[in-house]
């Protein structure tokens, strides 16, 4: 997915089994979304809910939650520990990649308008959602609870967002419900070689951002800040690992990094004798957060982060320590590899070479010379990255070394979208093929069918131009690397223009065949003058790489 959203509701509800699974798949009915994670508590009597997916899809699930969520519980029954102001206590929606907090505060808005429209809910927006400032902790908003709810309807100053604002048996039933947008919280445990829960507490207290209070010599406390922003954090011992641990949420990863928190620990565990010999992710993490981690640690040893991603969090975890007290599987808990794992879709780019080069030779159409073409500048741009990496780090390029990590880390995007547009490819002919199946047997049908069959003949021209304008970016950085590269790699480097090369000419040949089944004159004539400018670009900078290559050799 390229763009995901979290949502973590929480319900009023953690004994009965049977209302939990009804919610629950309620949420799994919905295309593009995937639960993560349900976490029930008889004592608070109270279920967390975890689950991800598109921008849509999950605000369509977190409708339906409510909903179902509103016909099962009855509030005027409900006890527990937890506070709770309503059935759906809780719904705040989480930028995990490709959207923004002010597309997850759109999306709050859009579920508390319907959700008290439709529902008759009152709803309040919190955190970043929040209209007023006094309504943006959910404590706050919460004050009173349920039981209270009746008289806080009373008041102007809590007269809510959305829904109804005044006491009825619909809301004696359901409650109240908040709904807002905040930032992702990682749960992380930071391990210590000691027992001693005093220890880990006195790291906490100096790192955590509301930090302790100190006693004066006049007998007065004052309170002293703590080194990190977004950080809460206590001391506990835990019998299972027989090992204090630093127990830390992180409410903002991008102002306090995973890395920074990490460090800090291992500073203040030093001063007063300790190490830290790993930690743990508690539930799961950004696929973000992960890759910085793993570009900060890269960079401290000197080495290039113009390496792939799997590289890269392979090295977070192990500068982490996160399989100190528990294995960290990646397709486990990071959210991004679990969603992937889960959608079990065969991709061609899971294949090994062997099947891939197999299914290719088929007498099927797909994967075709499309897919070849991504391949081709996939291949490219791994040799681009390649010949980089091995110009960065060595005393005689010295002069470009951060022109090469700069280089080496394009690269790797590059060779990435190539790799996503194999599959791409061949999903945009299956396309084409599902409008050409459609009936056409009255006129009405003709007309869809067309329609249909245009558009997907323009996706399919779509993904082969992708691959004709990347592999200019290629070519760019593959003629810096036949000037600069390390000398040793100069047929690389030749090769890497060749293949990019090949990647555009053969996507240039894809964007001819499908243009020709187009009813559409201007978009015809502007994508093929598109194209053929393209590839006499492309074509006049590999004569030129290969010049420089050849007179080299």
């Amino acid at each position: 997915m390229d763009k995901i959203v979290e949502c973590v509701p929480n319900f009023s509800e953690g004994r009965d089994m049977k209302v939990i699974e009804e919610i629950v798949n309620v949420i799994k009915e919905v295309e593009d979304v995937y639960v993560l994670d349900v976490d029930p508590g008889e004592a608070t009597n109270r279920t967390v809910v975890t689950f991800v997916g598109s921008p849509e899809g999950v605000k369509e699930a977190a409708f339906r939650a409510i909903k179902k969520a509103a016909e099962l519980i009855d509030m005027r029954k409900h006890h527990g520990e937890h506070p709770r102001i309503g059935a759906t206590d809780v719904c705040p929606f989480v930028p995990v990649k490709g959207v923004t907090m002010e597309d997850c505060v759109k999306i709050a808005e859009e579920v508390g308008e319907r959700v008290g429209r439709e529902l008759g809910i009152p709803v309040y927006l919190y955190e970043y959602a929040a209209k007023e400032d006094y309504r943006r902790n959910l404590a706050d908003i919460r004050a009173g609870e349920y039981e209270g709810l009746s008289e806080k309807l009373k008041d102007p100053k809590w007269k809510p967002d959305y829904g109804p604002d005044e006491w009825n048996e619909n809301i004696a039933k359901t409650g109240a419900t908040v709904i807002g947008a905040r930032d992702f919280l990682i749960a992380y445990n930071v391990d210590l070689n000691t027992k001693d829960k005093k220890l880990a507490n006195k790291i906490a207290r100096v790192i955590r951002e509301r930090g302790y209070k100190k006693k004066l010599e006049d007998g007065t406390r004052v309170q002293v800040p703590g080194k990190l922003k977004y950080v809460k954090a206590i001391g506990w011992y835990i019998d299972e690992y027989q090992r204090a641990q630093i127990s830390i949420n992180l409410t903002n990863f991008h102002e306090t990094p995973l890395w920074k928190v990490f460090e800090t620990c291992e500073e203040e565990a030093q001063k007063i004798g300790l190490r830290v010999t790993g930690s743990e992710i508690v539930g799961l993490v950004p696929l973000e957060a992960m890759l910085d981690t793993g570009r900060h640690f890269l960079r401290k040893m000197g080495k290039s982060d113009g390496i792939p991603e799997r590289d890269i969090v392979e090295n977070a975890i192990l500068s982490l320590g996160l399989n100190d007290v528990a294995p960290f599987d990646p397709t486990e808990k990071i959210i991004e590899y679990k969603i992937e794992k889960m959608e079990q879709k065969k991709k061609l780019v899971d294949m090994n070479m062997k099947d891939f080069v197999d299914e290719l030779s088929r007498d099927s159409p797909a994967p075709g010379g499309g897919s070849v073409a991504a391949l081709s500048g996939a291949l490219s741009g791994a040799l681009v990255s390649m010949v980089a990496n091995l110009t960065y780090g060595k005393k005689k390029y010295k002069d470009v070394w951060e022109e090469m990590l700069d280089i080496a880390r394009k690269a790797q995007e590059l060779k990435d979208r190539y790799v996503s547009l194999i599959d791409e490819d061949t999903d945009a002919f299956n396309l084409l093929m599902d409008a050409f199946s459609l009936p056409k047997k009255t006129e009405e049908e003709k007309k869809i069918r067309e329609e249909k069959i245009e558009e997907a003949t323009k996706v399919a021209i779509e993904v082969p131009m992708k691959s004709l304008k990347l592999s200019k970016e290629l070519l760019k950085l593959s003629k810096v690397l036949a000037e600069k590269g390390n000398q040793n790699a100069l047929s690389d480097a030749g090769v890497s223009a060749l293949t990019a090369y090949t990647s555009a000419y053969s996507a240039y040949l894809n964007v001819l065949i499908n243009l020709a089944g187009l009813k559409d004159e201007e978009y015809k004539n502007r994508i093929k003058m598109e194209a053929e400018n393209i590839l006499r670009e492309v074509e006049k900078e590999k004569e030129e790489i290969l010049k420089a290559v050849l007179s080299k050799l």
